[in-house]
């Protein structure tokens, strides 16, 4: 309910797409693709088998989604398609590529132009080709500084002994 397809989207068999969702032009999803709610997909992305959005992930404009590790035109390898997990309110920016069997962990933040080739721990901002870990995002959407203190709405946050970041208050 609420869901908005523009034009020239194609939506294939067996797709699950959530309330509130805002699919842009030219989108193609499926088939066997799960999209939670209030997700925004824009304009020329494609979201192949394997691939499963939670609720309120934003794909930006030609963010690029793989399922299979090592293509060939001549052999077919659709046996071989990876799985890959978007966690709840994860942003991917423009013309990124997540390349496919990873998972992007809740409120990450992948710059626009990164290449994703491993996992992504929840709230990290990730930039650049292959894309590293270069500071942390809150849930706002704010990159946080040494205070990790959201300045928009007053979340704090800490590492855990294993480098992650979590919400403390």
């Amino acid at each position: 309910m609420g869901t908005k397809v523009w034009h020239f989207s194609h939506i294939l068999g067996n797709v699950s797409i959530g309330s509130n969702c805002s699919i842009g032009q030219n989108v193609m999803i499926g088939p066997d693709v799960k999209v939670g709610n209030n997700c925004k997909i824009q304009n020329n992305v494609s979201l192949y088998k394997g691939l499963v959005l939670e609720d309120g992930v934003f794909c930006g404009p030609s963010s690029v989604f793989t399922n299979v590790n090592n293509p060939r035109a001549e052999i077919e390898r659709k046996d071989e398609f990876r799985k890959t997990i978007i966690r709840q309110g994860a942003t991917i920016g423009a013309n990124a590529t997540i390349v496919c069997g990873h998972e992007l962990g809740a409120y990450c933040f992948i710059a626009a132009g990164a290449v994703v080739t491993e996992d992504v721990p929840a709230f990290a901002l990730m930039a650049g080709v292959p894309a590293r870990r270069i500071g942390w995002m809150s849930k706002a959407g704010v990159k946080l500084k040494a205070d990790m203190v959201c300045p928009i709405d007053g979340l704090k946050y800490k590492l855990t002994a294993n480098k992650f970041l979590e919400v403390i208050s």
